[in-house]
């Protein structure tokens, strides 16, 4: 069985095959699809390759430049990282704590040893 995903992969590699495979016919094939259907009456060749051409540049243009938007919206709206000063001080002082607790811990441990024993 096929997962929700994979089948949204499966259906977006067949929609973009198909209008990969459509826009090179009408591309490039645009004169013999008009000699197989004369009643469309058209318009010229030039102006309908112009067109097929024209608006995938343009889709494509405007898709960068709203990626580009997106990218100048999350960098003034995203705050300041902090200093790295900071971050160093505040590495310094965690890795200063942890040193302090295993002493702790040790004196503990060697507390509870004679108190097992008297159990025994």
């Amino acid at each position: 069985m096929v997962s929700k995903d994979q089948a949204i992969g499966g259906a977006i590699l067949v929609v973009c095959t198909v209008v990969a495979v459509v826009y090179l016919i009408a591309l490039f094939a645009y004169q013999w699809i008009i000699g197989l259907l004369p009643w469309l009456n058209i318009g010229p060749a030039a102006e309908v390759r112009f067109w097929l051409i024209a608006i995938p540049v343009l889709v494509a243009f405007v898709a960068i430049l709203f990626i580009g938007a997106w990218i100048g919206w999350t960098m003034a709206t995203t705050p300041p990282p902090k200093p790295i000063e900071e971050i160093t001080t505040e590495l310094e002082e965690t890795k200063e704590e942890p040193a302090a607790e295993p002493a702790a811990t040790e004196e503990a441990a060697t507390e509870e040893k004679p108190a097992a024993k008297k159990k025994k």
